[in-house]
């Protein structure tokens, strides 16, 4: 889950892995896979940067499982404001 933020400033989870695309005209359009729309106040630079932040911080407790070594939990930034 990633979170961004509605046009007036509130925060809410989004799950990553429903996102199809992602659109800057020029407010951010998320397209999910079931073909809703969300406009949100963070630009598609910040959303990419938040997966790419979610998804890497997956594999890294993947491997710290894999590998033994206690997973710890990391909060990512953009969820404060």
């Amino acid at each position: 889950m990633i979170v961004v933020h509605r046009l007036k400033g509130e925060p809410f989870f989004l799950n990553a892995d429903l996102i199809e695309s992602i659109e800057g005209t020029p407010d951010t359009v998320i397209t999910l896979v079931d073909s809703r729309r969300l406009v949100v106040a963070d630009t598609p630079e910040e959303i990419v940067e938040r997966i790419r932040l979610y998804r890497g911080s997956l594999l890294a407790s993947a491997d710290a499982i894999l590998s033994g070594k206690s997973a710890q939990l990391t909060v990512l930034p953009g969820g404060e404001d």
